[in-house]
This record gives C-alpha cells, sequence and structure tokens, in this order.
C-alpha cells in the first residue's frame, strides 16, 4: 500500500457541492482505500491504497464522486514524498509569516502560459513561485484580499488547482506521515 494525499476543488464553498466528510470517508472506504482520514471540510483526505497512476486514481475518485454525489469536481492526488518535497522546496520558509503561505496545487506541470499576466496581477508587497505541481504564494494582506486567487492561476496557468494554507498543508503531511508508520 502506498499513501496519497486526496485534495478537492470547490466543496462545501458558499454551500455548494456539500459532501460531508463521514460520506467522503465512506467512499474512499467503498473504493478500497485504508486508513482513510478526513481533514477539515474542504475535501483533503489522506489514505492508503495499492500503488497505482495517479491521474487513473484521480479520475476514479472524481468518477465516484459524480456518481455517488451528482456533480464533477476537480481532483488532485499527490504521493507523500510529492507532499513532503512542495514543504521541503518552499522558497519562502523560514523567511515569510506562515499564516500568510498558501500552496496551490497543480494537476499537472504548466506550459506556455503568462507569467507577466501573473506579476501584474499581485499585489507589491505579494511574492509567487511557480514549480512543476505547486505554486507558492505569499499574501502578507491575506489570501482574501488578493487577486492571485486559484481561478486567476487555474485560468493562467491553463492546469486544474487548488490552494491550501500553509497549516492544512502541513497537517496533511503529519497525517500522511502516521498513516504511512502503522
Amino acid at each position: 500500500m502506498r499513501t496519497y494525499i486526496s485534495i478537492l476543488r470547490g466543496i462545501n464553498v458558499s454551500g455548494k457541492n456539500i459532501i460531508k466528510m463521514d460520506a467522503l470517508k465512506k467512499l474512499f472506504e467503498d473504493l478500497n482505500s485504508q486508513y482513510v482520514t478526513t481533514y477539515v471540510q474542504s475535501g483533503n483526505v489522506v489514505f492508503s491504497f495499492k500503488p497505482t497512476d495517479i491521474k487513473e486514481l484521480e479520475k476514479l475518485i472524481s468518477t465516484q464522486i459524480e456518481k455517488q454525489f451528482g456533480f464533477k469536481i476537480p481532483v488532485i492526488v499527490l504521493t507523500m514524498d510529492e507532499l513532503k518535497d512542495s514543504i521541503e522546496n518552499n522558497p519562502f520558509k523560514n523567511s515569510k509569516d506562515e499564516k500568510h503561505l498558501h500552496f496551490t496545487f497543480l494537476a499537472e506541470r504548466p506550459i506556455n502560459y503568462n507569467k507577466e499576466k501573473i506579476d501584474n496581477k499581485k499585489a507589491e508587497n505579494e511574492e509567487i513561485e511557480i514549480s512543476e505541481r505547486v505554486v507558492y504564494l505569499y499574501c502578507p494582506n491575506g489570501y482574501g484580499k488578493t487577486k492571485l486567487t486559484n481561478t486567476f492561476l487555474e485560468k493562467t496557468l491553463k492546469v486544474t488547482s487548488t490552494t491550501r494554507n500553509f497549516r492544512t498543508t502541513n497537517e496533511l503531511l503529519k497525517i500522511a506521515e502516521q498513516i504511512q508508520n502503522l
């Protein structure tokens, strides 16, 4: 078994695409996942599953959510090592206030995007770094005030994405490490 982290985009936001975490947990268990653990209400699931292709796993989860709940939502799956690397390679760690750091996870590597458009959108004191599967954001005025929103980055980078704050991202890694050690 391998430990994976699944992050769903756009559930339980503004009363739309509601999925209770116990129902989401059961969905993963019905897919033969083990040690299924959810974290907060925004669609974070850590679980063990037989080693498989990430894209196939994303499709399997997304298809089952649509079948069971009646709506299609993007699902991004990371291995524990990918999540750990994302945290360790954060260019703002140790130099910025953690409560203003965010990770926008990408379904795939962005290609041919307009970097100038992104740079023009950010506030003067904001910082952004784009890697293969993660966009690192530093938003000292708060994520709710930035123009570098998940929707903007998704459209500009032309890839599916979902954003988590520093605390959530690190907590998901802790849960994954606990599951891995079972």
